[in-house]
C-alpha cells in the first residue's frame, strides 16, 4: 500500500501554547509521518500513514489531550497527496493572511516556579523564566505568526542551552517564544528614581527598600506597578499623594492564599479565580481591615504573583500594595522613558520591551459566576465566538464609548475585544486608544468594511470614526449594553428581550441624558418600555461629582425642602444648597436625566454615606453598597405610572420614606438594604409587565449599576423566582467596557440581514 495523507488546519488558541510540540509527540506516538507548522490561519498539519485507519487515534487524541492553554475552535480536514515523508518534523512558519488567536499573558506555571526555586537549576532565581505553558504573550507580540522574531524578544539571541531547549520538540520549552536564561535573556536593573543612579543588589535590595518604607516602580508583563508596604501607613499615605488618590481602593499582591486569608474571607469560587493561571485581582469581603487600603468599602482587592519577578519579590515581603503606575486617569506606564521616576523612589525595571500595555484584570464573584470590573491582562485577546446566524463575511471595527473604553474587531466569526483603555477625555488615554486600534488591526489583519461608535456626537470615538472614511454606524448607548450580553450568550437575531440598562449616563435617542432604562430590544432596534422620571442635574457634570447636589434635586422633585439638612447635606454650606435650588428653579445648567447612578448618589447623600465630592466614579454608590446589611425583606414605595407609554418610574415616595427613616435614626445599613430591595422589586414588577404586555420572558441586566454585587444577586434571584430567564455579562464587564462588543453585534445583524449598512 502506497499510503494515505491527510491535511489538517487547526483554528483557535493554538499558537504560543505548546501546540506544535504536542502535535509532534502525538504523531510520533501514533506512528505518523509528516510535519506541523504555524500559519496565518492557525496551525497546519500534514499527516501520512501506510495504514488505512492510521489517523483515527490521532484525531481522537487531538482534542482530548491538547495542552492546557490551547483552545480548539475548528479543525478542517482534507485529503492530501502522499509524499513519502520519513519521520515527523516541525517546520518553519509560513506567512500570509493573519487570523489566528494567541493566548493571553499567563502566570508562571508550577514547573517554572520549581526551576527558580532549585539551586541546581540554571534558572535558579531568574526573574524571566517561562515555558510554553506560561509567561507573556499578548503584551510582547508585534505581529503574527507568533514566532520569536515577531515579538519583543527578537533582540535577545538565545544561548546554546536555550537554543537546544527551543529546538527540541520533546522539551517543554520547545518554541517558547519568550525563552530566556541569565546568560542570554533580559536582566533586572534597580536605580534611584531621582538621580538615575544604579543601585546594586537587584531584587534583594528592592525588598530591603520596601521594608524601609520606600515606594518602588516594578516593571511586570503589561506595565509598572507602584509597590510599597501596606502595613506602613506613612508609605501608603505618600503613595496616595503621588497617585492623587485620596480614597480610591488600592490592590494588594499576596505571596499565597494563606496570606490572603489573614485579611479577607475566601469562598471556594473566589479561591479558584484567585489561583487561576490568569491571576486577576479578586475583590473579597474584608475579614481584617488594613488602614488606608480600601477606606469606606467592605471589599479589598487581592491578586497572587504572576511572574517569577513577583514571586521572588514576595518571598520575604509576603504582602505589598501593587497598584498601576499611572498618574490619575492616564494609562499604565510600560517603559522607563514615560516619566516613571516621578511616581516613585526607586525603579526595579528590566530590558524586555512591552509591546502592548495592559492593566491587571479585576473581578468579583456573584452567585459563583464572575462579574468583571475590568477585563485586561490574562483575558485579552481571548476571542468571543459569534452565533452562526450573526456571522458575516466582512470585518468590522467598533470603538466603544468615552469612559472605560475598549475597542473590538470582528473577523471570520469571532470578536476580539481589547483590554480596558480608560477614559478618553485624557489625551494620553486617547493615544493609547489609537495605539490599540492599530495593534488589533495589524495583529489580526483586519480590514473593516465599516466602523461603529456611540450615538453621542461629541465623543472622541465618534469623531475618530468620522475621520476613517468608512461607512459609520452609530448605536444608542444602552442598546449596545444589551446587545453585548446577547452576543456573549449566543442569542440569534430576532430574539427580543427586556433590557434593564442602568448606569450613570448614556446619550439617549432623544438627545437627553438616559441612565434608568427598561428597553424592549433586539439586534436591530429597541423601544423604551419604561424609564426613570427625569430629574435635574444641578450644575451638569458637577452633579455626578458632588452627590449632595442630587440629594437636593430629588428632595425638590419630591416637593420636600432640604432644610433642616440631613446626611451629607449637613456638611455643605447653606448658601451652596440654596444656590443649587435656585439653579434648578431657574433652569440654569440643570439638564434633566433618568440616571440610576444619580439616584444612588442621592440616597447615599441623604444617609450621610456619600462624601461631599466623589474622588472616583461611583464612589458614593460603592459606599452605599458596602454599607447595606444583608438582604432586606422590606422595601420602599415607588410609583410606576400606567397606562403611559413608556411607563415612568417616580421615586418621590421612595425619597420621602428614606428621609423619614433617616430622621427617625434608622441605621444607614438598613436604609441601604431597603433601597436595594426596592430596586430589585421594581425590576421584577416591570419585567412582569413586559411579560404580560409583550410576552417577554428574558431579562438582560446590564450597565455599570450592576457592578453592585448585592443588587445583582438579589435581582437575579427575584426574577428567577418569577420564572424569568436572566442574562448578564459573565466574561465582559457590564459597564461601558462592553459597548464595543454590543456595537459589533448591531453591525453584524445589519450585514447578515441583507439590509447592508443602512439602519
Amino acid at each position: 500500500m502506497k499510503g494515505r495523507a491527510l491535511r489538517l488546519t487547526v483554528f483557535g488558541v493554538v499558537q504560543g501554547v505548546g501546540f506544535r510540540p504536542f502535535i509532534y509527540r502525538l504523531a510520533i506516538r501514533h506512528g505518523l509521518n509528516g510535519w506541523v507548522k504555524n500559519a496565518g490561519g492557525g496551525v497546519d498539519i500534514h499527516l501520512e500513514s501506510r495504514e488505512a485507519s492510521g489517523f483515527a487515534g490521532f484525531l481522537e487524541a487531538l482534542e482530548r489531550d491538547k495542552p492546557p492553554l490551547a483552545r480548539i475552535e475548528r479543525v478542517t480536514e482534507r485529503r492530501a497527496a502522499f509524499e513519502g515523508f520519513k519521520g515527523f518534523a516541525v517546520e518553519r512558519s509560513k506567512g500570509g493572511e493573519s487570523f489566528v488567536f494567541i493566548s493571553p499573558d499567563i502566570s508562571t506555571c508550577a514547573n517554572c516556579r520549581r526551576d527558580i526555586a532549585d539551586p541546581r537549576d540554571r534558572r535558579f532565581r531568574y526573574p524571566f523564566t517561562n515555558c510554553t505553558d506560561c509567561g507573556p504573550r499578548y503584551t510582547i507580540v508585534q505581529k503574527l505568526p507568533y514566532d520569536r522574531p515577531n515579538t519583543t524578544m527578537a533582540a535577545f539571541r538565545m544561548c546554546p542551552d536555550c537554543s537546544a531547549e527551543y529546538h527540541n520538540p520533546l522539551d517543554r520549552r520547545y518554541h517558547a517564544q519568550p525563552i530566556a536564561c541569565p546568560r542570554c535573556g533580559p536582566s533586572i536593573t534597580l536605580r534611584e528614581a531621582g538621580t538615575g543612579r544604579s543601585v546594586p543588589g537587584g531584587i534583594e535590595a528592592a525588598v530591603g527598600l520596601i521594608n524601609k518604607g520606600k515606594i518602588l516602580a516594578v516593571k511586570g508583563i503589561g506595565g509598572f506597578h507602584l509597590v510599597c508596604d501596606p502595613l506602613r501607613p506613612s508609605a501608603v499615605d505618600r503613595l496616595r499623594k503621588i497617585k492623587g488618590r485620596r480614597t480610591k481602593p488600592l490592590a494588594l499582591m499576596a505571596l499565597d492564599v494563606k496570606t490572603v486569608e489573614r485579611y479577607a474571607r475566601l469562598a471556594p469560587a473566589e479561591r479558584q479565580w484567585l489561583l487561576s493561571e490568569r491571576r486577576p485581582i479578586v475583590l473579597l469581603k474584608k475579614k481584617r481591615d488594613i488602614a488606608g487600603i480600601a477606606p469606606n468599602l467592605d471589599e479589598i482587592g487581592f491578586l497572587l504573583p504572576y511572574t517569577p519577578l513577583h514571586y521572588l519579590l514576595l518571598e520575604d515581603l509576603k504582602l505589598v500594595v501593587a497598584t498601576s503606575s499611572n498618574p490619575k486617569d492616564s494609562p499604565i506606564m510600560k517603559e522607563d522613558d514615560e516619566g516613571i521616576e516621578r511616581l516613585c523612589d526607586f525603579v526595579l525595571g528590566h530590558d524586555r520591551p512591552i509591546e502592548m500595555r495592559a492593566d491587571d484584570s479585576v473581578v468579583k464573584i456573584v452567585d459563583k459566576a464572575p462579574l468583571f470590573i475590568r477585563r485586561a491582562r490574562g483575558y485579552v485577546p481571548y476571542p468571543q465566538k459569534v452565533p452562526e446566524a450573526l456571522r458575516a463575511s466582512e470585518s468590522v471595527l467598533a470603538l466603544g464609548g468615552e469612559l472605560k473604553d475598549t475597542v473590538s474587531v470582528y473577523k471570520n466569526g469571532y470578536v476580539v475585544t481589547s483590554q480596558f483603555l480608560g477614559d478618553l477625555d485624557d489625551y494620553r488615554n486617547h493615544l493609547y486608544f489609537e495605539e490599540t486600534v492599530q495593534h488589533l488591526e495589524r495583529l489580526f489583519d483586519v480590514k473593516p468594511v465599516c466602523v461603529v461608535s456611540d450615538m453621542h456626537p461629541d465623543f472622541h470615538t465618534t469623531r475618530y470614526a468620522r475621520k476613517l472614511g468608512l461607512p459609520h454606524l452609530m448605536v444608542q448607548h444602552h442598546h449596545a449594553h444589551i446587545l453585548a450580553a446577547l452576543l456573549e450568550h449566543g442569542l440569534p437575531p430576532g430574539t427580543r428581550v427586556l433590557g434593564v440598562a442602568w448606569d450613570g449616563y448614556g446619550y439617549g435617542a432623544d438627545g437627553s441624558a438616559w441612565g434608568g432604562e427598561f428597553l424592549l430590544a433586539d439586534h436591530f432596534g429597541f423601544e423604551r418600555f419604561a424609564h426613570f422620571e427625569p430629574v435635574p442635574l444641578p450644575g451638569g457634570d458637577a452633579a455626578a461629582k458632588q452627590p449632595w447636589r442630587m440629594a437636593a434635586a430629588y428632595l425638590r422633585q419630591a416637593g420636600i425642602s432640604p432644610f433642616p439638612r440631613v446626611g451629607t447635606l449637613k456638611d455643605v454650606e447653606e448658601r451652596k444648597v440654596r444656590g443649587v435650588l435656585e439653579m434648578m428653579e431657574n433652569g440654569i445648567r440643570s439638564p434633566r436625566s433618568t440616571s440610576c447612578g444619580r439616584l444612588f448618589d442621592a440616597v447615599a447623600a441623604l444617609t450621610g454615606i456619600a462624601p461631599i465630592e466623589n474622588e472616583f466614579e461611583a464612589e458614593a454608590a460603592m459606599r452605599l453598597e458596602a454599607a447595606a446589611s444583608p438582604l432586606s425583606r422590606s422595601s420602599y414605595p415607588f410609583l410606576l405610572t400606567e397606562p403611559d407609554e413608556p411607563h415612568r418610574v417616580s421615586f418621590g415616595e421612595t425619597i420621602r420614606a428614606v428621609l423619614a427613616d433617616v430622621r427617625r435614626g434608622l441605621p444607614a445599613s438598613r436604609i441601604a438594604a431597603k433601597f436595594q430591595a426596592t430596586l430589585a422589586r421594581l425590576i421584577t414588577e416591570v419585567s412582569e409587565k413586559a411579560r404580560e404586555e409583550h410576552g417577554i420572558t428574558t431579562v438582560v441586566l446590564c450597565g455599570g449599576v450592576f457592578l453592585n454585587k448585592k443588587l445583582l444577586s438579589q435581582t437575579s434571584r427575584a426574577l428567577t423566582d418569577k420564572g424569568m430567564k436572566v442574562l448578564r455579562p459573565l466574561y465582559y464587564s457590564p459597564n461601558d467596557e462592553s459597548l464595543s462588543m454590543g456595537q459589533i453585534a448591531y453591525a453584524l445583524a445589519l450585514l447578515k440581514s441583507g439590509r447592508g449598512l443602512n439602519p
